[in-house]
């Protein structure tokens, strides 16, 4: 293991390798226009090759052009994708699929699905498109946004994985049978992000529909991690959820751990929580001194606080722009900085990079397509207007155009020397990977934007406080959300018969507080 001082001169050397000694801004409005217009020739290529070649499987095989199943035989990339659509302004494809999507899904089977994965692509997808729905009139009564066919979807999916949170500390198993509840045998050791990443869509649910089992199985979940925490304020890889023993101690923001930050942080901006934003900025404060190296993050033992990995992974490129989210505009500045650098040097970033030596390491050589990089790019480019990174996005699109297209998608790249492609296509390349990138280049989104003149209409006003994006990028819309807690606390105030609602098995307990509940001894 290198010595903190080792790990300075390396990263120096590496820095003065990658990084480009004279980097001209020219990029111009048509110029972005331009590379707008380029991005949705991707996302319908892509699309348009899962619709052709593999739906309804989960997701496209890009070399040979077929499909195949991934996690869970529910057709993952339409549901992934079904937001991007609107997004990039194809309100009539929406609905289509909308509507194909209410009449065929049926999560009422037989299968072993990962309870994290789920949540995010499935759960976060469909609460996404419902919550959009309002934008394009997709089967709206007077009771939306807090009702609706894409809602009681995403409802009757999150129910079906409340099972694995039935746990001695309220984390939960990593997997579920969508009929039967947690198989027999399943393990009991999950990832930190795997018990961390549910309050975005269990906290929706619960304030949308007033059932508040879901915003109870994720607070518990995350209390559990809270008090399983190291004395130096650090949290590890993988722990057992009925002993809340740590199986894997390493601590860092990369792979196992990440999305964890980003819901604590995310969590107590949608629902107002300083209880959720105080943990975040504890552990924060910890990270920046036990993982933090000249903007770099490496790995640490999380009890003794002595380096234990000296590598980067391709995940924690979402850092930066949860920094950014935060307010730490300077420090993620320089992080994105320093993984962009990977990139210009391979033309993408593999999964793990040993610092030290500025390689991959040997057997995750990869790049899966994933969307981190563009993802903390879009938010630096939004808190700073710096064309720095607009020409950031347009090297990473040229880079992705040029070597993973394929006759009917994009295909994982394999090897980032070789530029060998593996004949994949995640579900997270429509979801996340298309949507930053146009979001980057679309100034004018209303992603970005204040209230919409379109959303007049409506009772609960959308758009009027921003989005949160979850982990696969389906954004959340405040506005609504906080319209129909309101509504659920006035019914249950006035004891006022609820409002009528599809699934039967809701129960209704308005709360007004958030999370301080749930802080055990």
């Amino acid at each position: 293991m290198l010595s903190h001082n080792g790990i300075n001169i390396f990263i120096l050397f590496l820095l003065h390798t990658l990084m480009p000694s004279n980097f001209v801004l020219t990029i111009s409005n048509r110029d972005i226009s331009s590379l707008r217009e380029k991005v949705v020739s991707m996302f319908y290529h892509s699309y348009n090759g899962y619709m052709k070649y593999a739906y309804p499987y989960d997701e496209l095989k890009p070399l040979t052009c077929t499909g195949h199943d991934t996690w869970g035989s529910y057709s993952l990339t339409l549901i992934d994708a079904l937001d991007t659509l609107l997004v990039i302004g194809n309100q009539t494809e929406f609905v289509r699929v909308a509507s194909a999507l209410v009449k065929t899904l049926d999560f009422d089977r037989d299968i072993n699905v990962s309870v994290f994965e789920t949540n995010i692509r499935v759960v976060g997808g469909l609460l996404s498109a419902h919550l959009l729905s309002g934008r394009v009139g997709f089967q709206l009564d007077d009771n939306w946004p807090c009702d609706g066919p894409l809602l009681n979807l995403a409802f009757d999916v999150a129910e079906r994985l409340l099972p694995a949170f039935d746990t001695n500390t309220g984390m939960p198993y990593g997997t579920v049978n969508l009929r039967y509840g947690v198989p027999e045998g399943e393990t009991s050791i999950t990832c930190t992000a795997g018990v961390g990443t549910f309050i975005l869509e269990f906290g929706t649910l619960s304030r949308l529909t007033g059932d508040q089992r879901f915003e109870d199985a994720a607070l518990r979940a995350l209390n559990g991690l809270w008090k399983a925490k190291s004395d130096l304020g650090l949290v590890g890889n993988h722990i057992d959820v009925q002993t809340s023993k740590w199986t894997a101690q390493d601590s860092g923001i990369g792979p196992g751990i990440d999305s964890y930050f980003e819901y604590l942080l995310k969590g107590a901006i949608l629902f107002d929580s300083p209880w959720l934003l105080e943990m975040f900025r504890e552990l924060y404060k910890s990270i920046v001194v036990y993982n933090k190296v000249d903007d770099w993050y490496i790995w640490s033992n999380m009890f003794k606080g002595k380096y234990s990995m000296t590598t980067f992974h391709s995940l924690d490129a979402y850092w930066p722009g949860l920094q950014t989210l935060h307010g730490d505009v300077a420090n993620a500045s320089r992080t994105l900085k320093n993984y962009y650098s990977v990139w210009r040097k391979f033309g993408f970033t593999p999964e793990f990079l040993q610092i030290a030596h500025g390689l991959p390491i040997k057997g995750r050589e990869s790049y899966p397509l994933r969307p981190e990089l563009i993802e903390s790019t879009m938010y630096l480019y939004q808190a700073t207007k710096d064309p720095y990174f607009l020409e950031m996005g347009r090297e990473i699109l040229h880079s992705i155009e040029t070597s993973c297209k394929t006759k009917c998608g994009y295909a994982t790249v394999k090897n980032i020397i070789t530029h060998e492609l593996d004949d994949k296509m995640e579900s997270f390349f429509l979801a996340e990977t298309t949507k930053y990138l146009y979001l980057l280049f679309d100034a004018n989104n209303f992603l970005h934007g204040e209230s919409d003149p379109a959303d007049n209409d409506l009772k609960c006003k959308m758009h009027s406080q921003g989005y949160i994006f979850n982990t696969e990028a389906h954004p959340i819309d405040i506005g609504a959300l906080k319209c129909c807690h309101t509504k659920r606390i006035k019914e249950f105030e006035t004891k006022v018969t609820p409002l009528p609602l599809t699934c039967k098995t809701r129960n209704f307990d308005a709360r007004l507080s958030f999370g301080e509940n749930f802080i055990e001894d």
